[in-house]
């Protein structure tokens, strides 16, 4: 493909001078493009999240958001691919995903209005001068956001001259040949236009400069209005390939977003060529209602390019439902096996946030997994650890001992996925900040081994002393079981309940209360030991299986707690200065003991 496209252009550039200044100004737009879109990714960080959390959970805000940052950003590219991004890593769902990409779909026409209606009506590569000078100036700044808006400034000025360039291509080119003589009418026309339309797109990989393309070649009367129209309709479908190939580094949703998009595309198409003529006459009508010149082909393809695309939405939004459906038999996602990744993906990487979620997510599959392996290494049935069961009810009724071996629950459940987030983690670019982003990912996996070790360490006595004759240490083994499960439940309880605003004062009150019963337990031992309850050596089991509890509920409290900060839901600010380190919890302790 590449060759060919070289061979092409050398050729043009050989035989037609005019050829050479459209094909600048083709480059001019593209390199816009990609610079605005640079632009705009330096202010995709942790507001875009929170926005799109709000934005997508309903079908007519997923819509909308579509529409609004297509609308702003000027590329439905960068929004596909951020919707495959969010989707692949888990943020939102296929149906939102779905409609962010509809929304897209007609946000992009409001680029058709702005070049028909303000581009080629005045100069605007005086526009484009000062902003190329104020967006160069900007760019040699070392704040993200000025940066940021350098790229912009610098993206909308090259798209100003590229737009520019075409413009006085194309006009030069009338003199020389008449492009529109070879204009092919009816329906083989649409189709080879159309056609036409899909390569060029996926050549130059940007709906919006083929737009820029058709528009100043229609508004130079190099084509026909009617083949503009197939023009438009083929890079609408072509656009998709964007997707598609962001799509190849996804997950099986992010393929399914993919798929989607082609569906939607395809089909309001395939609608608009079969009903072109009722198509053509609608927006003669809606012409003449917004006072549109009957000559103003340019405007009346911005007219019918928003015409097509809202019917495609109007066409596929009640099907929406099934779409899911279809994708999802069509693309199925694999019967999840512990050990493969879920999140973790190159797509995920398109952005700090969705990498940081995506790590995020994977981790909770990490603990989800512990906690399978904690409840059998206590002997305790896997679906009782969360239930609504009274606790010791759950321990009253485990007093059958599991032989389970944790080793061999690790390699198959945890340890490769472990392995891919400490790997993941090195790969995601970022600043001061996300790098501690990633330490507390890390630092949450390590505390989530840390505990499964300490399971590992109180089996052996375990088997032997839950069910024991002695009833004064099952007992105790009894209460152990009873902390791990109690403080499991709770951080699930803060993990997914409505208290995320206190998470951190919840999290020091679980810490005070472990150091509490810690002291409580290695009393209660040696006056076991001392009034001969129990023998010398269950005593020493008792107090080395207590200190591994103690370590096994300190590091789901740190894992915990280095998972809420990564979700943004525990740690403010002013409640991470508040929140107790482990002195400040024992200097309380000494404060109230008698």
């Amino acid at each position: 493909m590449l060759p060919s496209v070289f061979i092409v252009l050398a050729y043009g550039f050989w035989v037609s001078p005019d050829f050479k200044m459209i094909s600048a100004g083709v480059a001019i737009f593209l390199f816009g493009m990609l610079a605005l879109e640079e632009g705009f990714k330096a202010f995709t960080g942790g507001a875009l999240e929170k926005i799109l959390r709000h934005s997508t959970d309903r079908l007519w805000k997923s819509l909308s958001f579509g529409i609004v940052t297509t609308t702003i950003m000027q590329s439905s590219s960068l929004v596909s691919v951020i919707t495959i991004s969010f989707l692949s890593a888990g943020l939102i769902g296929l149906s939102e995903g779905l409609g962010i990409i509809f929304g897209a779909n007609l946000g992009t026409t409001t680029g058709a209005w702005l070049i028909a209606g303000f581009g080629l009506k005045v100069d605007i590569a005086a526009y484009a001068m000062p902003m190329l000078v104020f967006g160069v100036i900007l760019l040699f700044q070392s704040a993200k956001w000025l940066k940021g808006s350098g790229y912009i400034l610098a993206g909308l000025g090259f798209l100003f001259l590229g737009i520019h360039f075409m413009k006085e291509g194309f006009e030069a080119f009338r003199q020389t040949i008449q492009l529109a003589e070879y204009a092919v009418a009816g329906y083989p026309g649409l189709l080879l236009f159309a056609l036409i339309g899909i390569a060029a797109t996926v050549i130059m990989q940007s709906s919006h400069a083929t737009l820029v393309i058709i528009i100043t070649a229609l508004a130079a009367q190099q084509i026909s209005y009617e083949n503009a129209l197939a023009l438009a309709i083929g890079a609408n479908v072509g656009t998709t390939i964007t997707a598609i190939i962001g799509s190849l580094s996804a997950n099986e949703r992010g393929r399914q977003l993919a798929g989607g998009h082609l569906m939607f595309n395809l089909v309001t198409g395939l609608v608009t060529i079969t009903f072109i003529q009722s198509f053509m006459h609608g927006v003669e009508h809606i012409s003449d209602v917004l006072g549109i010149a009957a000559d103003d082909y340019t405007l009346k393809l911005a007219v019918f390019h928003t015409l097509f695309n809202l019917t495609g939405i109007l066409l596929m939004v009640p099907l929406i439902g099934r779409m899911v459906g279809l994708l999802e038999r069509v693309i199925p996602v694999p019967p999840l096996r512990f050990a493969v990744p879920k999140y973790l993906n190159d797509a995920a990487l398109a952005f700090a946030d969705t990498a940081i979620e995506a790590l995020r997510n994977e981790t909770l599959r990490v603990l989800k997994n512990a906690r399978g392996i904690v409840a059998k290494g206590l002997s305790i049935r896997r679906e009782d650890m969360l239930s609504a069961r009274p606790i010791e009810e759950v321990i009253a009724r485990s007093r059958q001992p599991f032989s389970f071996n944790v080793d061999a629950a690790y390699e198959k459940n945890i340890k490769s996925l472990y392995g891919a987030i400490i790997e993941f983690c090195s790969r995601v670019p970022g600043d001061a900040q996300v790098s501690q982003e990633m330490t507390r990912i890390r630092n949450a996996n390590e505390n989530i081994i840390n505990v499964l070790k300490g399971i590992k360490h109180m089996q052996k006595n375990m088997l032997e002393y839950i069910d024991s004759d002695n009833v004064y240490i099952r007992e105790e083994y009894d209460r152990i079981r009873s902390r791990i499960v109690r403080v499991i439940r709770r951080l699930e309880k803060i993990r997914e309940g409505g208290e995320h605003d206190v998470a951190v004062l919840s999290l020091d009150a679980l810490k005070l209360t472990l150091e509490e019963n810690a002291a409580i337990l290695h009393e209660r031992s040696q006056a076991l030991i001392r009034d001969h309850r129990i023998t010398t050596e269950m005593g020493i089991s008792l107090i080395n299986d207590s200190n591994y509890s103690y370590d096994v509920i300190r590091n789901l409290i740190a894992a915990a707690g280095d998972l809420f900060h990564a979700a943004g839901k525990g740690q403010t600010d002013v409640e991470h200065r508040i929140a107790l380190d482990d002195h400040e919890i024992r200097a309380l302790l000494k404060e109230e003991a008698p």
